[in-house]
């Protein structure tokens, strides 16, 4: 097996045990975020946007990998978890941070162009999916992950994930890739 050992960005511990002091649990895999920090450095000047900020953990990776050109916009409708991020990463100019509900920024948005969109919570994956793919750039990235089965998913989600999956494989105008590796995650470039 591969090591998976990896530098982390200054900022993810403090990050994580704040975090875990407000009991929050669904931040993002930390393999699943050396990846984002990978996908990021290859978008030099990129225009980010994430969709599911929470705690600003994997906010933290994407910052790491992009470049001083580069903009994220992160977007959680949660003031407490958007709280945590602002102490920690708020002073980067590269980010801006929303506090709003995820569909209705896809909807006030849908005529800005990302380069990578993070899609890390119901609104632009289970929710406004072709709204969201439609704001990524050619050649741009589009990924979501927790397509394995997860511990805290309810009841039915199983069935949610499956027509999310046939959905993407469906694309025409993406390669799409599906890795079976940290909490199961999609890949789709825009062609």
């Amino acid at each position: 097996m591969l090591n998976q050992h990896f530098t982390r960005p200054s900022v993810v511990q403090r990050l994580f045990e704040a975090t875990q002091l407000m009991g929050f649990t669904m931040a993002s895999d930390p393999l699943t975020c050396t990846l984002l920090r990978s996908l990021a450095a290859s978008k030099p000047g990129g225009n980010f946007l994430e969709l599911g900020s929470g705690t600003g953990l994997s906010t933290a990776w994407i910052l790491d990998g992009m470049d001083e050109k580069a903009t994220l916009t992160t977007v959680d409708n949660d003031f407490k978890l958007l709280s945590i991020l602002n102490q920690h990463l708020g002073e980067d100019p590269r980010l801006k941070v929303v506090c709003a509900d995820g569909d209705e920024f896809l909807q006030q948005a849908k005529h800005q162009f990302f380069d990578f969109i993070f899609a890390d919570t119901w609104s632009g994956k289970y929710r406004l999916l072709d709204e969201a793919l439609s704001m990524v750039k050619p050649g741009g990235i589009y990924l979501i992950d927790d397509m394995l089965p997860q511990a805290n998913w309810p009841e039915g989600h199983a069935q949610k994930v499956e027509n999310l999956l046939k959905k993407m494989y469906s694309l025409r105008e993406w390669h799409v890739t599906t890795l079976n590796w940290a909490s199961g995650v999609v890949i789709a470039v825009r062609r």
